[in-house]
């Protein structure tokens, strides 16, 4: 995306800047295709699905150069065993029981590839049944594993990802999966994690999705406050157990062929079934548009932590720590390292404007490359979106209770750079 098609762009930075992301109803249950990439830019995903909060489809037509769309697929639309094992039967990959409830997910369970693989044949010659129930590939990191293979290149209207940027840069996780399942396997109903965006593109097979707008959940939460597990079961339609059930609206929902990606909201619940022996790459992410919901669900996790320990406040000297150590054993993250988040994103958006990009950074898959590539009112755009959360992130009583002498800079410092360094660039 060059300078000059953000420039004619400025205004709707600048008017969807304190925009809001919310429920809504999609009229009918509507939801976009994207047929042409030469005709659809990126301007138009941030302004008609980004800052609105809208799912889209995208055609078949926006993958079709992928490695994996050759390699992985046979002739006949059917995922490619025989390649898929040369290229990684001695990987271990995580699988999850579709069959089997434990807790509000199925139960996961470390595998050789090479062993999954051969499960997968003879489920299909079973007839899609086997004793050990149906088991589902789940978010494997494939592409962190096998950094060197020819799987895919993210398409740019997912390339303002700060999730994977952050993460990339302190070496820890990344949230790339790939998903590979039979028919008939399936995602129980949930949310993404942070709330982010996320991105779902079929290698091969089919998918289905039913969608519920951020806010819809409220009212598929039984009486003690629980999501369910199966949003298709017939037990939501007992109102002594799912009291609000008949306000929330029908799901929308979403058949998604081969080639195709979905764009899914931020905070948008789904369930997702495999029509067909399916193959999917999958990111979550989040950038300037969204991560006020993140900075949001993390303050909503602390209370939530803090609801149920709450009869040790006071014997516990530490308590406000534990909180946040407990928030990051279940989210991932705690306010400090939410703090350092932050500052990562901005100080590469900082530099990218105070120092241009050299010849050498442009030329990789960079963060700075994808920024350059975005365009510096991007950048701008971005600090503005982070000084907002950090203002708020400072201003917390309960991030103010933490240590905060390690955070280098501290939150002060990296504000005044932040603006001053917004300052600069709109000069």
């Amino acid at each position: 995306m060059d300078r000059a098609t953000f420039a004619c762009s400025t205004a709707f930075f600048r008017d969807y800047s304190s925009s809001s992301q919310g429920a809504f109803c999609l009229p009918g249950g509507h939801v976009d295709f994207i047929e042409k990439a030469e005709s659809f830019t990126y301007s138009d995903f941030f302004r008609d699905y980004l800052i609105p909060n809208h799912p889209c489809i995208f055609s078949a037509k926006f993958t079709e150069d992928w490695g994996s769309r050759r390699n992985w697929v046979t002739w006949d639309g059917k995922p490619n065993f025989d390649h898929l094992l040369q290229k990684f039967g001695e990987a271990v990959v995580p699988v999850a029981n579709c069959d089997v409830k434990e807790y509000n997910s199925n139960p996961k369970e470390q595998l050789p590839f090479k062993e999954y693989i051969k499960y997968w044949k003879e489920y299909i010659k079973n007839d899609y049944r086997s004793s050990r129930g149906c088991l589902y590939l789940k978010d494997w990191h494939l592409s962190r594993a096998f950094p060197e293979q020819d799987v895919y290149t993210t398409p740019v209207y997912f390339s303002s990802d700060w999730l994977n940027e952050y993460w990339d840069a302190i070496a820890v996780d990344d949230y790339r999966f790939v998903y590979m399942g039979p028919k008939g396997s399936w995602t129980p109903f949930h949310a993404d994690v942070f709330r982010s965006y996320s991105w779902s593109a079929n290698i091969c097979g089919r998918k289905k999705w039913l969608l519920y707008p951020a806010g819809q959940e409220e009212y598929l939460k039984d009486r003690h406050g629980n999501l369910p597990f199966d949003v298709t079961a017939p037990s939501l339609q007992d109102r002594s157990v799912y009291p609000r059930y008949n306000q929330s609206q029908p799901p929308v929902e979403i058949v998604q062929e081969a080639g195709e990606i979905v764009f899914i909201p931020s905070g948008w619940h789904h369930q997702v079934y495999n029509l067909e022996d399916t193959i999917s790459i999958n990111h979550n992410w989040v950038n300037g548009c969204n991560v006020a919901i993140m900075w949001c669900f993390l303050q909503d996790e602390l209370a939530a932590v803090q609801r149920e320990i709450s009869e040790w406040k006071d014997p516990m000297d530490d308590w406000h720590l534990q909180c946040q150590l407990i928030m990051k054993s279940c989210t991932g993250i705690d306010y400090k390292e939410f703090y350092n988040f932050l500052k990562v994103i901005a100080e590469n958006r900082i530099s990218v404007l105070e120092n241009g990009l050299d010849d050498e950074a442009s030329a990789k898959n960079t963060p700075k490359a994808a920024i350059s590539t975005l365009g510096m009112l991007h950048a701008v755009f971005d600090l503005k979106r982070t000084v907002k959360v950090l203002m708020s992130l400072s201003a917390n009583e309960d991030f103010k209770k933490l240590d905060l002498t390690s955070l280098s800079p501290p939150p002060e410092a990296l504000l005044h750079h932040l603006k001053a360094a917004i300052d600069t660039a709109l000069l």
